[in-house]
């Protein structure tokens, strides 16, 4: 509907997080932080001046946040993402070959 009243930032996040694992028959290991569970974490800097007066976090993460405001990434435990930098992938290797997909698409056409 495009109306940001339809449903509350907590309850988006909800779907996001415990309802999505639940949907997907994995809410015993994923959709909230507990013992035993996957730690599936993303951390995100509210400091930023679009996220401020940061008097509801909920709403500013659901609809102000963006990637650029992740500063880490924890998936099942290990750190994939640390201030910036991917740990266990060559990101500049990647790149590099998507845009020569993409050159490749382009020439196509």
């Amino acid at each position: 509907t495009r109306d940001p009243q339809c449903l509350s930032a907590r309850d988006v996040l909800e779907m996001a997080t415990v309802r999505g694992a639940a949907l997907m028959g994995m809410e015993k290991e994923l959709g909230t932080l507990e013992k035993g569970k996957r730690a599936d974490i993303v951390v995100v800097n509210m400091n930023a001046p679009h996220l401020c007066p940061g008097y509801d976090p909920f709403s500013a993460l659901v609809y102000a946040a963006n990637g650029a405001d992740v500063t880490h990434v924890v998936v099942d435990g290990k750190i994939l993402y640390r201030n910036g930098r991917f740990l266990t992938l060559d990101a500049e290797e990647i790149m590099a070959r998507v845009r020569e997909i993409g050159r490749r698409i382009a020439g196509a056409q």
